[in-house]
């Protein structure tokens, strides 16, 4: 077997990581330091760690891939190729020298549309058709190696980043088991990108988390799904923040922002062109319920009442 090491860290890297080490057999597994998670601030290991220890592979956990220490450590390895999915670091380029065989990405958007850290989020609230996965070289700049192939995934209505980036690291593992081959032999495909088509998917920021209803009903329900289940957005309701969970097309007429249904089905919010209800919230300091369970619980009159109003 090849001599590869494997980056990568949260859930959509872990199936990659198994299959890739059935496969191939993987040498090194490296990965982002644990975090600390919930109120609680409880240490957890990345999914990618805790696949790796599962299958008994060494992990390394750098702080940074730029130090001396993390260059030392895949040097000494002199690893034939190394392969990455959702990483979470920017490899140095004396890194990126080391394996004789290059290092490749595994990326989830059609390349070279939504370089960047958030493909799946922006993919979703730009309300495209399709997204996909591209396996693609490495290079100093983000994103933008030659493609070695690349696996269409239509986007549903329905589907959130949840959904969907189950479906993308589906793809990206049964692609990246199909190209090994030709990658390891030397005979595969090098596409080079487009630089004039590219867009970018910077990580979603707060200030993008917050939806405002003087959009389109459609454009409204893409933002939220393309929230959830993470970060998920919110807006201000009664003067405090409300998450907004999940979310549908609506029928039905009112100022922007304007709740003009709430029964047992949901909020009913009113846009610039018709509604979205909203089938999962989560109001300021609980926990996240359904729209019926806040509807039967409210202490005044929903209907009239206006989202995000000063």
């Amino acid at each position: 077997m090849s001599n590869i090491i494997f980056m990568g860290t949260p859930d959509f890297s872990a199936p990659i990581l198994k299959a890739l080490h059935e496969a191939h057999g993987v040498s090194l597994v490296i990965t982002q330091p644990d975090k600390p998670v919930g109120r609680k601030r409880v240490l957890t290991p990345p999914p990618v760690k805790e696949m790796a220890e599962s299958l008994g592979i060494e992990v390394y956990q750098p702080e940074s891939m730029k130090s001396d220490e993390a260059f030392e450590k895949v040097r000494a390895l002199s690893p034939d190729l190394i392969v990455t999915a959702a990483f979470g670091q920017i490899l140095p380029e004396r890194v990126l020298d080391i394996p004789r065989l290059g290092c490749i990405n595994v990326h989830a958007s059609l390349l070279p549309k939504y370089r960047g850290g958030a493909p799946i989020h922006k993919s979703i609230i730009n309300g495209e058709k399709n997204s996909g996965v591209t396996i693609m070289y490495m290079v100093k700049r983000l994103d933008a190696g030659d493609m070695i192939d690349s696996v269409k995934v239509p986007i549903e209505i329905d589907d959130t980043v949840g959904t969907l980036h189950d479906k993308l690291s589906d793809a990206g593992t049964k692609l990246l088991l199909e190209v090994m081959p030709s990658v390891l032999n030397g005979t595969n495909n090098r596409t080079p990108q487009n630089d004039d088509e590219a867009t970018f998917a910077s990580n979603v920021s707060r200030e993008e988390e917050y939806v405002t209803f003087d959009r389109s009903a459609l454009e409204v329900h893409n933002h939220i799904r393309g929230l959830s289940p993470w970060p998920v957005a919110f807006a201000n309701f009664d003067g405090k923040v409300m998450k907004l969970w999940a979310s549908e097309m609506a029928d039905g007429k009112g100022a922007p922002g304007e709740v003009i249904q709430a029964d047992k089905a949901g909020l009913v919010i009113a846009t610039n062109d018709g509604a979205v209800r909203i089938t999962s919230l989560q109001p300021a300091g609980k926990k996240r319920m359904d729209a019926a369970s806040f509807v039967a619980g409210a202490k005044s009159q929903l209907v009239g009442m206006k989202f995000n109003e000063a």
